[in-house]
């Protein structure tokens, strides 16, 4: 927990009461968790909310503890993101958490904890904006801005799943592109006219430079925030953004809910993909919780080059 805003050093290890099983919940033991960007925002109270009674984390792996439904068995292997975790109660970094049923997606492979802590919250989001905000399609091209990041490797990952092309600066994808600033003309001597479709991991610095790289009637959807908030300055929504480019924005704060359940979100067939070897792993460095400063240091310095976990 944090009992205030700050830098990593404001993060302990306390002693708290676990909670209790509500309606609509199931109670996990967790095992690991992945860390995010958006953690170290809240963290250094840059979130605009901030609840120092609350674990933090937005994802966790475990197994089952209780179930009142009985529809998930004791020591069922789970993985949950969102639902108010961190913010309307504990998050990822607790022991036990109680989350939403509709959040604890039942995980179907033998997969180590540590592999797959680093799948919920940045599959789960590459899932939603890829699927079901561009509605990717075998054959199509995709650019993934910001790929060397642990979001970016899944988007990348993901795509190639699903039979994309892709165009990214990862040595992951079928195109590499070096990214100084300006991709635009590199991109499109790649793909003349454009790519069908571009997820932006970075934010609002490279957006307006991603949407030239989109073809007509293409779209970009925004998911990232690595250069910090998604404030575009001084933006003229008829001259930056190319004629007919779609623009919209995946928050994952939708995961389970109503308008997003995750009864068909595929992390089993993730998760065994990677155990397979046929999905590259995403995982970049383990922490003991007893380390969880620093993590954190890492976290914030953005250098980790994929997922960091960190296990009980």
């Amino acid at each position: 927990m944090a009992s205030k805003p700050g830098g990593p050093e404001v993060l302990e290890i306390v002693e708290t009461a676990e909670p209790e099983v509500r309606d609509g919940e199931v109670k996990i033991r967790v095992h690991a968790f992945g860390l995010n960007k958006a953690e170290s925002y809240y963290r250094a109270g840059n979130y605009g909310i901030f609840s120092p009674e609350l674990a933090l984390g937005y994802e966790a792996v475990g197994e089952i503890v209780e179930d009142p439904s009985g529809r998930m068995a004791r020591g069922q292997r789970v993985a949950t993101a969102m639902g108010g975790m961190m913010t309307q109660r504990h998050g990822g970094y607790a022991e036990f958490i109680t989350v939403n049923a509709s959040n604890a997606i039942p995980i179907d492979s033998g997969l180590e904890w540590t592999e797959l802590a680093a799948l919920p919250e940045a599959y789960l989001t590459v899932w939603g904006a890829l699927e079901k905000s561009l509605r990717i399609a075998k054959g199509q091209w995709l650019l993934v801005r910001g790929a060397t990041s642990s979001l970016g490797l899944a988007a990348v990952a993901y795509a190639k799943m699903r039979d994309l092309t892709v165009i990214a600066t990862s040595r992951r994808a079928d195109h590499v592109v070096v990214d100084a600033g300006q991709i635009g003309d590199s991109v499109l001597s790649l793909r003349p006219g454009g790519v069908d479709h571009a997820i932006e991991v970075i934010g609002a610095a490279t957006l307006l430079d991603t949407a030239r790289c989109v073809r007509s009637w293409g779209e970009v959807v925004v998911v990232g925030l690595l250069g910090g908030p998604p404030i575009l300055n001084n933006f003229n929504l008829m001259m930056d953004i190319p004629n007919t480019v779609k623009l919209s924005f995946f928050n994952s704060q939708m995961l389970g809910s109503d308008a997003l359940p995750l009864r068909d979100a595929p992390l089993s067939e993730i998760a065994n993909g990677i155990a397979g070897g046929g999905v590259p792993s995403s995982l970049a460095k383990v922490f003991p919780v007893e380390h969880i400063k620093e993590a954190h240091h890492l976290l914030d310095g953005g250098t980790a080059g994929g997922k960091i976990v960190v296990t009980r």
